[in-house]
């Protein structure tokens, strides 16, 4: 390997260092192990598709790593000034021209620029003159067209007419040569018996001859009559022949010769040739094409390798990578890291490999539709739920209507794993308050609806004496009831005890252990997680073939989600007109709490 390469650590692993022109054309040379991708899709990503799909040598839709190195060894070749790589603009001096492809390609840069009046070519200028060379190639093509039409304005039509009849009446005149060369085969050449007499059967369509020759065949025959004995599924384009072609070339006449009929294929012979040099639309001169990929090679090379060999732009984030399409903006965050779905359903099967908290979003602008995934990598997923809104901008700056569709639940961050069971068992308790409730709402209704019924349907019915007192069963409830209630005085008392035993400041370590025992296990899976994110699965899904593990750990990740802060400076007012009145019961609970902790701490040192 004759290049020094430099590296750059980043997403956990090393990544080259593409700063340079020397550095861009020496990558086929960097072991492809050390490559962070080794192919891409042409689609689906934000970079210019028109270049992607001039590197895409095979059109099959993906850009892999021997096409880009072939591209750049390209450009390499076909450039005397090589630091056109770094976006420089081309110039007609940096345009190698010493063989057959380089001379091609100066003289459509030296046309270009004479036409342009510049002194460099853009890649719009570049890719216009294709267009221009079409466009001159046309016009010079309808010159020629003057002097090859052989009746003016008329030709057109003439010859549709004339292309109606042709193949048939060199049919004719061969079927007449023939016959006169055999008698025998005058009978074969004209329609058999068998033909007519299923022309015969049924309501008779003169379309069902078309196939029969389009005028009687005789041996003596030197001439096509073109009003009488014709074939009648012919009758018609003959005689718009006749009007069209035959009088206004030969004048007016009733039959046509065989001469007559070559006389009028060599007149029309320049017009079919013309019609055949008719230029393609999409048709380059010689050079054109090649200094469009000149052009676009080098104002996009180098960023390409920077998000194909290596991934700078991302993780050095410079700029958003060429995989990021735009900014997701829900629940008062900025969602950075969006790509493009084509299939959620299958892209979330492999993405949610990445271990990223996944938002999957379906976003309309008027009548276009697009999916995307974005990746919530700060705050928690408290309120993320599918139907949500939200406004997805793209990297053209059009703003989209986003609602969730689908959710990858990943951890987002060790705060919110630390929280999480307590927020999961609050939500259980107001789930069985809520269920309770509404049990109990439920029955009150319902024992409402039966009395009203009873008193309104019903007469009234003489009072049921109350049942007599056991005793016995109120003293096996009250016995139950004082067991249970002995149980929790008990537990109570063990937990106060075991708590007067320890040292003041030990209670503090207590409740610190209480703490992480609850969400210790919840905390530990989630730095597992959080460690293990991956942006290669997220990007395999969409096609890419990413070939190094590149990680997203908390400190990027954060990066890539920003939370809504206020600005720099502002100022701000904590009255609320519309705050809820506040009730002294918390302030009293909290103070109870702090004032037992301290008992507790003050007993457990007298003790002492």
């Amino acid at each position: 390997m004759s290049h020094f390469w430099k590296f750059f650590r980043a997403g956990g692993f090393d990544q080259p260092r593409i700063d340079t022109p020397a550095d861009l054309l020496a990558i086929g040379e960097l072991d492809q192990k050390l490559w962070v991708a080794l192919s891409c899709p042409v689609s689906g990503s934000e970079f210019d598709t028109r270049t992607l799909a001039l590197i895409d040598s095979d059109g099959d839709g993906q850009i892999r790593a021997p096409e880009l190195i072939a591209a750049v060894r390209w450009a390499g070749e076909r450039l005397a000034d090589h630091g056109v790589l770094t976006g420089k603009r081309l110039s007609l001096a940096a345009i190698r021209s010493d063989d057959e492809e380089g001379a091609a390609i100066a003289a459509a840069a030296q046309e270009l620029l004479a036409d342009s009046g510049s002194e460099a070519i853009t890649v719009e200028a570049a890719s216009a003159a294709q267009a221009r060379f079409a466009e001159k190639a046309t016009a010079a093509w309808e010159a020629a067209g003057a002097v090859a039409r052989p009746l003016g304005e008329a030709t057109a039509d003439a010859y549709a007419a004339y292309q109606s009849v042709a193949a048939k009446i060199d049919d004719w005149f061969a079927r007449c040569h023939l016959a006169a060369f055999d008698a025998r085969a005058t009978d074969m050449l004209n329609a058999s018996e068998d033909d007519l007499r299923a022309l015969a059967v049924g309501v008779i369509d003169t379309q069902a001859a078309a196939g029969l020759p389009i005028a009687k065949v005789g041996a003596g025959k030197t001439a096509l009559v073109l009003n009488e004995g014709v074939n009648p599924a012919w009758a018609g384009a003959l005689s718009a022949f006749a009007t069209a072609v035959v009088t206004p070339l030969l004048g007016a006449r009733d039959s046509l010769s065989e001469t007559d009929w070559q006389q009028i294929k060599a007149q029309f012979a320049p017009y079919v040739d013309w019609l055949a040099a008719k230029p393609d639309p999409a048709a380059t001169g010689e050079g054109t094409l090649a200094l469009e990929r000149l052009a676009r090679y080098g104002r996009d090379l180098l960023t390409l390798a920077n998000n194909f060999v290596a991934f700078k732009d991302f993780y050095t984030r410079q700029g958003p990578g060429v995989f990021q399409i735009g900014t997701l903006y829900l629940d008062g965050r900025a969602c950075e890291l969006v790509v493009a779905v084509n299939d959620p359903a299958r892209h979330a099967a492999l993405a949610s490999l990445s271990r990223l908290c996944l938002v999957y979003c379906d976003c309309v602008r008027g009548s276009e539709k697009r999916s995307i995934a974005a990746a919530f990598t700060a705050g928690d997923a408290d309120q993320l739920m599918v139907g949500r809104n939200g406004v997805f901008y793209d990297r053209q700056g059009n703003d989209w209507d986003a609602t969730i569709t689908k959710i990858v639940d990943h951890p987002i961050s060790l705060r919110q794993a630390f929280w999480s069971p307590y927020k999961k068992l609050a939500r259980l308790v107001a789930e069985q308050l809520q269920k309770l409730a509404a049990s109990k709402a439920a029955a009150a209704e319902s024992k409402l609806a039966t009395t009203a019924t009873s008193v309104t349907t019903l007469p009234a019915k003489p009072a049921t004496p109350p049942a007599p007192f056991d005793v016995g069963k109120f003293a096996g409830i009250f016995a139950a009831i004082g067991l249970a209630v002995g149980a929790l005085g008990t537990a109570a008392v063990s937990l106060i005890t075991g708590l007067l035993g320890l040292a003041w400041w030990q209670l503090p370590l207590v409740f610190i252990g209480i703490l992480l025992l609850i969400s210790g296990p919840a905390v530990a899976m989630a730095w597992f997680k959080l460690h293990a994110r991956n942006l290669g699965p997220l990007l395999d899904a969409n096609g890419w073939a990413v070939n190094a593990r590149a990680r997203i750990n908390i400190p990027f990740g954060t990066s890539l989600t920003q939370l809504a802060t206020l600005p720099f400076g502002a100022e701000r007012s904590l009255t609320d007109p519309y705050a809820e009145k506040q009730t002294p019961w918390k302030g009293i609970v909290i103070g109870l709490f702090i004032l037992a902790g301290i008992l507790l701490a003050g007993i457990a040192f007298v003790v002492k």
